[in-house]
């Protein structure tokens, strides 16, 4: 005979399935969704959703934070909706398109747009648009949620991307990315000056310790990627393009916010983002890497419009503003580039204004 408590019971219905144990001794005062992950194999992640679209329950009374404590002799329940088809679906979104043949598409990605489904964006993606637009003409090689997706910007950033449209392609364009032979060229407005005004950053990168939407410099590999092989090697070269303002109490010459290129060699997750912040250098409007300072440091003309633009900016400065690589039937060399879009060209004419 086992006890309640040493089993999971599994109820299903039509509609999910319910998930129920009793706590014992043993289990007291453990995080909620830490204990409801180990015996149901969600992980804490699926079981906070679950808590907030008030799925779990002890005693029947629902549990309202993941970060509550097991009680002895509480039965606990945890609901778990049947899984939806998450299939991409065609839909018809207007793309920018810069070039394409049967073998490609190269599009400017507006910001905002995520490039494929992820949780919490799962439709009006570039592949939702590309899949109306291709029809069944992408590459598969990146599966159902990633057809032809061969590499990606963040969801607020804009420029150029290129897709494959089949499995040749997508080969010959990863492996380019692969060898580092690429031609990726971002514009970036950032608080103060890179010291010095043109380099390489070098390091490897990793999730956060501290905040998981984040990623970070692993401590030591700054210019030094053997100190740890934790995490991702990542190579951004950067140069200071054109200053704009004085930053109050800094040196003559050092500008509030600088214009800088920068020119990948590795691509990645938030890698300018991460890397400009780390050498003191955040990008403008950046959510996660940026220090959000008033620009207001006086009332001259030139800082209130400069703060009024920022008002309406609502994600970092980067844009994708040139991409190169080789063709991968012809090999010939092509190069893209793409403008300033509209909300960005709006901020450089107000900073022209410090």
């Amino acid at each position: 005979m086992v006890d309640a408590s040493e089993k999971n019971i599994e109820d299903e219905t039509p509609q999910g399935t319910w998930h129920t144990r009793t706590a014992d001794n043993a289990d007291i005062g453990i995080r909620v969704d830490k204990w409801l992950a180990g015996w149901t194999e969600l992980s804490r992640a699926r079981i906070g959703a679950l808590i907030e679209a008030k799925q779990v329950r002890a005693d029947g009374d629902l549990v309202h934070k993941p970060t509550n404590k097991v009680r002895q002799g509480i039965e606990y329940a945890v609901f778990v909706p049947p899984p939806v088809d998450d299939t991409p679906i065609a839909e018809n979104i207007p793309l920018d398109i810069l070039y394409e043949d049967d073998q490609l598409i190269v599009v400017n990605k507006p910001a905002g747009m995520t490039v494929h489904p992820a949780p919490g964006s799962r439709s009006a993606t570039l592949v939702n648009a590309l899949l109306y637009h291709c029809a069944d003409s992408l590459s598969g090689i990146g599966g159902v949620m990633r057809p032809g997706i061969v590499h990606r910007i963040d969801k607020d950033t804009s420029g150029a991307l290129v897709v494959a449209k089949t499995d040749r392609a997508h080969r010959y364009l990863s492996k380019q990315f692969a060898k580092h032979t690429v031609e990726r060229v971002y514009i970036c407005l950032a608080r103060s000056i890179p010291k010095p005004r043109e380099g390489r950053v070098e390091s490897r990168l990793a999730r956060s310790v501290y905040d998981r939407k984040k990623q970070a410099v692993v401590r030591g590999t700054l210019s030094n990627i053997e100190a740890s092989d934790h995490g991702r090697h990542a190579i951004t070269n950067y140069k200071y393009i054109k200053g704009f303002g004085q930053q109050p109490n800094a040196a003559v010459g050092v500008p509030q916010v600088s214009m800088i290129e920068c020119r990948l060699e590795t691509g990645r997750t938030h890698q300018i983002r991460v890397h400009l912040a780390h050498i003191g250098c955040p990008l403008l409007g950046d959510p996660l890497y940026g220090k959000q300072r008033a620009f207001l440091t006086s009332k001259s003309p030139g800082e209130i419009a400069v703060k009024e633009a920022m008002s309406h900016f609502k994600r970092q400065a980067l844009h994708a503003a040139s991409l190169g690589f080789k063709h991968p039937t012809t090999k010939e060399f092509m190069a893209f580039e793409t403008p300033l879009p509209p909300d960005m060209a709006g901020l450089l004419q107000a900073l022209e204004q410090l």
